[in-house]
């Protein structure tokens, strides 16, 4: 009997909170980023007084131009996230745009704070993520297509076309994060220690050394 109590107060308890998935929900109607202030510490940024807020503040065109693919991998990532467009902040919500050189590879990384979903708008794609268990999920996607990568889970896109290729993403957070494993292991400020490194891939120091150099670490 005092089992089923004690089980009765914790859903009573815990029931009447709903969970959030990634942002908490705003309790305005907006709050445009204050991006340089400093002053506070909350998940989001202080809000601009709304007598400062005009229309501009809604729109952002930062993903109408082609990104510069003159890169190591052949991609590049524009974003339109809180950080270039403080509309969102606080909305649980922002895009990307990303575009590959023929062969250009947005490499292995994951977003911690979001979910994503993207449409190829052009070229040809090989998408994939990795679960959990270490079992990938991939699919060569065309112009139209759509793909879904689950939070937090480590996923890639490649262009496996003759042209150039882009895919517009969002994500459920203004601020999603992203965590590029080749440069996140081997460009790290202070470096990754190589005995971390050659015991975790059990390869040798000079093996990482030489990674390391292609990254300027």
């Amino acid at each position: 009997m005092a089992i089923r109590v004690t089980f009765l107060l914790v859903m009573l308890v815990v029931l009447p909170f709903p969970s959030h998935s990634a942002d908490p929900d705003p309790l305005q109607d907006f709050c445009v980023g204050i991006l340089n202030d400093t002053s506070a510490s909350i998940n989001g940024f202080p809000c601009k007084p709304t007598s400062q807020v005009t229309s501009d503040d809604f729109f952002f065109d930062g993903l109408t131009k082609e990104g510069n693919t003159d890169n190591v991998f052949g991609f590049t990532a524009t974003v339109g996230n809180v950080l270039a467009f403080p509309g969102l902040n606080t909305l649980g919500l922002s895009m990307n745009r990303v575009d590959f050189a023929p062969g250009g590879l947005n490499p292995p990384h994951s977003h911690p704070r979001a979910t994503e979903t993207g449409v190829v708008i052009k070229g040809k794609l090989y998408v994939g993520f990795l679960t959990t268990n270490n079992v990938l999920h991939a699919k060569v996607l065309t112009v139209g297509e759509m793909f879904v990568v689950p939070r937090g889970l480590v996923h890639f896109q490649m262009n496996v076309g003759k042209e150039k290729a882009m895919t517009i993403t969002a994500f459920n957070s203004h601020l999603p994060g992203s965590v590029v494993l080749p440069t996140t292991l081997f460009a790290s400020m202070p470096p990754i220690p190589n005995n971390v490194l050659t015991k975790a891939f059990q390869v040798e120091a000079s093996v990482i050394d030489d990674i390391k150099a292609k990254f300027g670490s």
